[in-house]
């Protein structure tokens, strides 16, 4: 068990009042729509930050290492064996509202997110829900810009298919009716 400082307490406390929403929003939307596991990704990743406290006092950017921490929280997940639940006798919680229900447009894009590749998924959500530059997408995912920026469009591509166009987050109407290209200009000189 780790005993924590009043002040590192204090600390932590104030940046769930803070963050935890977004976070768990974060974690909704990489994991597909699964509630449940989002709940767990943010416990592993405020667990993670728990432990290394010490060293992320002087981190500027706490959210930035929560980004990472949830990304590398599902990953982990995936690559376990198993992913079941083990049965108990008693419940050990109270359910609580879906606090994750405030994304707009919940089901559809949430069905759509599902279906993408976790990594195009991951770059999705932190570029177009959590704003996050491409500098920094890269930096979370640990990866190059140019992966995000490839990972990102063919995901959005995938959301237009799916969502319909303009749709798609990031996305602006797309233009139904092809526009023809522009007739060649008459030649000014005569054939002879």
């Amino acid at each position: 068990m780790v005993r924590l400082d009043s002040d590192v307490a204090e600390a932590l406390d104030a940046y769930v009042r803070a963050r935890g929403q977004r976070l768990l929003r974060t974690a909704y939307l990489l994991t597909g729509g699964d509630r449940l596991l989002a709940e767990d990704l943010v416990q592993n990743a405020l667990a993670s930050a728990l432990v290394s406290w010490r060293r992320l006092r002087d981190v500027a950017d706490m959210d930035a290492y929560m980004h990472t921490a949830l990304v590398h929280a599902r990953s982990r997940w995936w690559s376990r064996r198993w992913h079941g639940e083990v049965p108990s006798e008693r419940l050990p919680d109270v359910a609580t509202p879906n606090e994750t229900d405030q994304v707009d447009g919940t089901t559809d894009i949430v069905v759509a997110l599902r279906e993408l590749p976790p990594r195009q998924r991951a770059a999705v959500v932190l570029r177009y829900f959590e704003d996050l530059t491409e500098v920094q997408t890269a930096a979370v995912l640990g990866c190059s810009v140019g992966t995000v920026k490839s990972q990102t469009a063919r995901g959005l591509d995938k959301l237009r298919v799916a969502l319909g166009p303009g749709s798609a987050p990031g996305g602006q109407d797309d233009d139904p009716a092809p526009h023809d290209p522009p007739a060649p200009a008459a030649s000014s000189r005569r054939r002879q």
